[in-house]
Parts: C-alpha cells; structure tokens; sequence
C-alpha cells in the first residue's frame, strides 16, 4: 500500500499531503503531512470525538458513544482515493482515511464506514449497487454578512441574474472562467464530472457524475464540493451548497439514481430476462416509500434543510412513485432494461455523501429483503400530498430515533450519536432571534 503511494507522491514532487476523513456534518478534517513522515507513520491519529462535531463546531456529551477518556482512533490511508490537490500553490496531495479502533474493526461512528457496512449486505446477497448523483448549486456574490440576504454575482456581462435561466447556454457562459478552471481542477483532482446544466434558479447550477461505485461516488462528491468553494473564491464570489439559500429561489437537491447489479454476472437485478420490472425492482421501490420518512434525517439534516421542501418549489414534499414524473419524490426515469433505475429526489445537497448514500440503499436493501409491495404509481401531479415526509428537524429526529430497522442497518450506535449531534445543532439554532421576529414583534407585540 505504502509502496503504491510513495511512488505516486515522488512521481508527482509531492511535498505535503492532506490526511483528511469526513465528520457527520461532511466537513473534512484532518491533518497536512509532509511527504516523508506521511510515508513513515503509515497512518494518522485522531480523537473518536473528532467525528461528533455539529456544523457549528460544538460536540455532545460524548462519553456514551466514545467514552469517558476520549480516546484516538487510527485513521488508515485508503490508496485508491490518492489525488493531486490541483488549487494548491505548491505540489499536495490528498488522501482520504478509513477510521478504525486499534484492534483493526471500524469506528462505527465514522460515515464512511456506514456506508461501507451498507454495501457489505449487499454484498453478502450477491449484489452491487451502482448510484449516479446530480448536485445542484448556487453562485453568489460575496458576503460577509450573515444578516444580509444573499445575492446573485456578477458574471461577464456585469450585471446580476435576474429570472429564471433553466438550461439556458447563455447563463453557464456567463461564469464561463469560473467553469473551465472548475473543470480542469474536476479532471486532475480525478472527480467523474459528467455534465453541466443552468438550474432554475438565479445563478444556480447543477453537476452530473458519471454511475459507479457509491463509495468512490460519495468520495466524489464529498471533494467536489471543496473543489467547487475553492474554485469561486478564486473568483471574487462564493458557491454555496445550502440546501435553501434563497428566500424566492427554488432550493438545492442531489438527486440520487441507484440500481443494483448482479455481482456475478452484471446483469441488472431490476430488470427480467424478458425485460420486464423484476419483482426486486418493485421491492426496493417500496423500500424508498416505507423508509425514506424515517431517514430524512440523513436526507434533510439540517433546520434550512426543511426551507427547500416545499410545494410549487421544483422539490418533493412525498414519496409517491411515478414513471418520469417530477413531482413524485421517487421517480423512474425512461431507460432501457439494461439502464432501468430509480431516482430519490428527496435528498438536499447539504446531506453528507457518504450518509445519504448508505441511507437510501438502506431503504431499498430493506424493501428488497422484507420483500415489501409498493403504491401504484401516480400518473398526474403529486403536488398535492404534501404529508408524508417530516416537515422539520424536530420530527425527522424523532422518526429515525423510533425506526429499528434503520437503525440495525445502519448502526444503532451511530443513529443515536447522529441524533444527538442534530438536537445540539437544533437547540444552538432556537437560541438566535431571527430579524423577522425583531422586525414584526418588537414594536408590534
């Protein structure tokens, strides 16, 4: 292993390497190495409670999920995600990091052991996932004021966007600089960028990857999003991956595609040899349908999460099921039988990858093994249900905190931590006056 890096880094004059692993909020942490001691110690060590931190930097009481000595874990170089850091001024490296105890099994608490956990039971039924994430973003001007509203920036023709610019060529060529050099990072920081389309909202932009491995997707994308902030700031503005950064615009998704090949033979498990829907293929369906509510909170972590879920918002606020239907929060794209797949558009794009991943395979695997029957499909609009999904943090918390299943598969220790984790982000959050309250109740009330 250590072999294959070292002649990676010397091949490239690599002098420091950034050793980094995902928290629960998807914020990379870590430590920068110089080449010859990365090499040399062969791992890094880091608190267990590293992983416990809320966006805002705070930690529960971590004594039931790590103990009351906080102690290390060895965090593992894994070789096959090896990258040049293409933004920094000197040659960088990066390698991303399994988190383990030191008997060698993994830290549960870790996402990106969840998911690997997620793909093993897949694994042990003889199949593969394969999963295709769609971002979407926002460009905004600078600010450095969190209480002024957000703006679009400028882009060649000097002036703010202004409407809606859906797929419009005109309105990605306007941020052509930022696009090609983002592109350029995207290719040597060996990221599978696929497409680029114009989003419906102002200066909103959406990202397609190429279907693989989910791990090495939600690798993918947990560096785009680095990949894409450090590019803006290189340009005078910043890119934001809230889920809702906009009072008027349509909010940010990652939409999902998965299906799930046999490990054997490749074929697609969600097809028949005649080509029609397989029975699994149903399964998984009401997978998503019985499991998504209840692990919305791995979909809609955060309280601005909850802002994009609205009605006539271009975003689900169901899991209803439709073939080539928007509206639906699960929709089935047209495809032939090799390519037939499902769509889980409830995902924000603020979700940690490797979370979301695991989560909605998770609700599929269980579909499939509980050998659950799905809804018929909605052939018109689905604006019109707008019950079944929780409608804010407090019931998200609450949901997964109840659902066993989800909690076998994922880690019962894990699902407990990450509530914990939500409850302190949501209790910092109820303590700020916002300035609709100062503006409407001050004088008013």
């Amino acid at each position: 292993m250590l072999t294959t890096m070292s002649d990676f880094l010397r091949a490239n004059n690599i002098h420091e390497v950034e050793c980094v692993i995902s928290d629960m909020t998807g914020i990379a942490r870590g430590k920068i190495l110089p080449r010859d001691l990365f090499l040399s110690a062969g791992e890094m060590r880091l608190p267990k409670s590293v992983l416990l931190n809320t966006v805002a930097g705070e930690q529960p009481d971590n004594n039931p999920y790590v103990g009351p000595t906080d102690p290390d874990m060895i965090c593992v170089p894994d070789p096959a995600t090896i990258r040049i850091v293409p933004w920094a001024v000197e040659s960088v490296a990066l390698v991303i990091h399994d988190c383990q105890n030191f008997d060698g099994s993994p830290v549960n608490l870790s996402p990106r052991a969840v998911l690997r956990h997620v793909l093993n039971l897949y694994r042990e039924r003889g199949w593969k996932p394969v999963v295709a994430p769609e971002m979407e973003f926002y460009l905004v001007a600078k600010n450095s004021n969190p209480h002024e509203p957000l703006t679009s920036p400028l882009g060649r023709s000097g002036k703010p966007e202004i409407g809606r610019q859906s797929y419009s060529i005109d309105a990605v060529n306007d941020f052509d600089p930022f696009f090609l050099e983002l592109s350029s990072f995207c290719n040597a920081h060996q990221l599978g960028v696929e497409t680029l389309i114009h989003e419906a909202g102002a200066g909103q932009m959406e990202i397609n990857f190429t279907h693989g491995d989910p791990l090495e997707l939600a690798d993918q994308v947990f560096l785009f999003k680095r990949a894409v902030r450090e590019t803006a700031l290189r340009h005078g503005i910043f890119a934001t991956f809230m889920a809702k950064p906009m009072e008027q615009e349509p909010g940010s998704a990652m939409h999902i595609h998965q299906s799930v090949v046999d490990a054997v033979t490749g074929q697609n498990i969600f097809s028949t040899a005649d080509g029609a829907a397989s029975p699994l293929f149903f399964n998984y369906l009401a997978g998503l349908e019985k499991y998504v509510p209840q692990a919305m909170l791995l979909f809609a972590p955060y309280v601005n999460s909850y802002r994009r879920l609205s009605r006539f918002m271009s975003a689900p606020t169901n899991v209803r099921w439709g073939y080539d239907n928007r509206s639906c929060g699960i929709r089935i794209p047209n495809s032939n039988v090799t390519n037939r797949r499902i769509e889980n558009r409830v995902p924000g794009v603020d979700v940690n990858p490797y979370l979301a991943m695991a989560a909605t395979l998770a609700c599929g695997y269980l579909g499939m093994v509980e050998n659950l029957s799905p809804s018929a499909p909605t052939a018109g609009s689905a604006e019109h249900v707008h019950d079944e999904l929780p409608r804010n943090l407090e019931d998200a918390i609450s949901r997964m905190r109840a659902c066993k299943p989800l909690g076998d598969i994922l880690g019962q220790l894990f699902v407990q931590a990450f509530c914990e984790v939500k409850e302190l982000e949501f209790a910092t959050y109820s303590r700020v006056i916002s300035s609709w309250e100062r503006e409407h109740l001050m004088l008013l009330v």
